[in-house]
């Protein structure tokens, strides 16, 4: 999917910041977007010890790995809003936003690239992705990066 220039910038920008393996470099991509995304942390608190404290190793680095791993899947563009010029939504990885009882081999594979099998099969039965997802809005703005508990 050819993906809109302020979006493929910032991912870009996302993704050089990650693979930096220093957290703090967020924060250029978070003056790229223009705004901080949601990253399911309370409104005003900082928002790189919000992803430090969610992250398993207290540093950000299994945060910045998945962002590398959800942003080297393909995305799903989504319309949101009345907007005919910008009103898609793009968002990592694609099966976030597919059925996941329904999925291709191929799809099963790029599932268990970002999850274990046992997470695969809570996110079937609760019919929900419970795994981390990210969206940036067709005008180049990171409105979110979350994770589904």
């Amino acid at each position: 999917m050819k993906l809109p220039p302020h979006v493929e910038d910032l991912r870009d920008v996302i993704l050089t910041a990650a693979r930096s393996g220093n957290i703090e470099e967020l924060k250029t991509a978070f003056e790229v977007s223009g705004v901080v995304p949601d990253l399911g942390g309370e409104a005003g608190s900082d928002p790189i010890q919000t992803l430090k404290d969610r992250s398993g190793d207290h540093g950000g680095r299994e945060i910045l790995a998945a962002l590398i791993e959800v942003l080297d899947m393909p995305p799903v563009a989504l319309p949101l809003g009345n907007d005919i010029e910008n009103n898609l939504i793009y968002v990592w990885p694609y099966l976030a936003e597919r059925p996941l009882d329904k999925l291709s081999p191929a799809e099963e594979v790029d599932l268990y690239r970002l999850v274990t099998p046992a997470k695969a099969e809570e996110m079937r039965e609760k019919k929900q992705w419970l795994w981390w997802r990210l969206v940036i809005a067709a005008d180049g703005t990171w409105t979110s990066f979350k994770k589904a508990d």
